[in-house]
């Protein structure tokens, strides 16, 4: 295999390794700049694209340094060409090699940390190289445990670019689509904010009921992250909720759900927010990004969810009045003695369905919080 030639300088070691990458990256050069110039191209000239390929991808396999991986990277993209000859065989060989580079780091790479760079540098290759060919060996990625490289994976799998290319054939679209979601599905509860917020935007660009799981999947992973206090990077939620109540004002048969996932998700927003406010239960940063979460669903969502505009989060919010905060997620979201706005034109309710409720769920107290509240002693009579 022509990965094996890349990788076999890797036996030789210091100095000599040094030279041998040097000289070997300056004679590829001289060589794809000759075939960049052609029209019509040899079959001499595919094989050079091929040895270019395969000693960039080795290059980005083997080295660890940050600034020169970067380096790789843009060499590779810089010598891409439209010619139909050299594109197609550019790509056929990006395929071969950025393949062949994970199963080398899966199998001969024993240092976890050092096998996650290297996943990780090829997919991000692969992402910018913008090749619909390259979007399956993304999609094998996605399952990865590394958060790095599931991010990097979901990206390079649902990049606009690419699905620009790839929309052109809507069958074809269709069936990688599926594939992206249900790799997706597979890990979308043990995702970051940041793989979750990728996996949002790319379900939410489809009507399709896999593609409208999914997105409640990913409003229910948040959910549960509000809930049990590991919750992180809160500015995201102002997409994944916009993407909600875009689906839900759209209609269709997930409305009901997919409406309810929005109300509870945002209710937890609310409540982290006055919590944070009255106990300090969570840092300024978060704070801020909830604050931003609040007013801009408000804005984006809510006044077209029920048809008239909304401004009494934003002023509780910029007035710092927790008690009108409040009293505004019961009339749009359901409390104690009111269904709230949103349940009763969407028709749903809260809980499960032997147990439903008109008001959201309220969020837990902080677990250490909690733990403290347990092991006090009972108040004496």
């Amino acid at each position: 295999m022509s990965m094996q030639r890349a990788f076999s300088a890797i036996l030789v070691g210091g100095l000599v390794l040094t030279l041998v990458t040097i000289s070997r990256a300056q004679v590829d050069s001289r060589r794809i700049e000759e075939v960049l110039k052609k029209s019509v191209l040899t079959p001499e000239d595919l094989e050079v694209i091929d040895a270019f390929m395969s000693d960039a991808v080795g290059r980005l396999v083997r080295t660890i340094d940050f600034t020169e991986v970067a380096k790789t990277r843009a060499f590779v993209l810089n010598h891409q060409n439209p010619q139909a000859q050299y594109a197609q065989r550019f790509s056929e060989a990006a395929y071969a090699e950025i393949g062949e580079g994970f199963d080398y780091a899966r199998n001969e790479i024993s240092d976890p940390n050092r096998r996650f760079k290297v996943f990780t540098n090829l997919l991000i290759l692969a992402s910018e190289l913008n090749d619909p060919r390259l979007v399956d060996l993304a999609v094998r990625m996605i399952p990865h445990e590394s958060s790095a490289v599931r991010y990097w994976a979901v990206r390079a799998a649902t990049n606009s670019a690419v699905w620009d290319k790839l929309s052109q054939d809507q069958n074809a679209a269709a069936r990688v689509a599926r594939k992206i979601i249900d790799a997706c599905n597979q890990v979308v509860e043990t995702s970051s904010s940041e793989v979750l917020n990728l996996m949002a935007q790319f379900a939410g660009g489809y009507d399709t009921a896999p593609a409208e799981e999914l997105l409640g999947r990913v409003a229910e992973a948040r959910i549960r992250q509000y809930a049990d206090w590991t919750v992180k990077y809160e500015l995201v939620d102002t997409a994944i909720l916009k993407l909600l109540s875009d689906k839900v004002s759209s209609g269709g048969t997930a409305g009901p759900q997919l409406a309810k996932q929005f109300a509870q998700l945002y209710s937890f927003a609310i409540q982290r927010y006055i919590r944070g406010v009255r106990d300090s239960a969570i840092r300024d940063l978060s704070r801020n990004y909830l604050s931003a979460v609040l007013v801009e669903t408000e804005e984006r969502c809510i006044g077209r969810l029920l048809g008239t505009s909304q401004a009494g989060v934003r002023r509780a919010v910029e007035a710092g009045d927790m008690n009108a905060l409040q009293a505004e997620h019961d009339k749009l979201l359901g409390g104690p003695n009111e269904k709230g706005a949103l349940p009763s034109k969407f028709n749903f309710t809260y809980g499960s369905a032997d147990n439903s409720r008109q008001a959201p769920l309220t969020l837990p107290e902080p677990p250490q919080r909690k733990a403290v509240a347990e092991t006090q002693p009972p108040t004496q009579p």
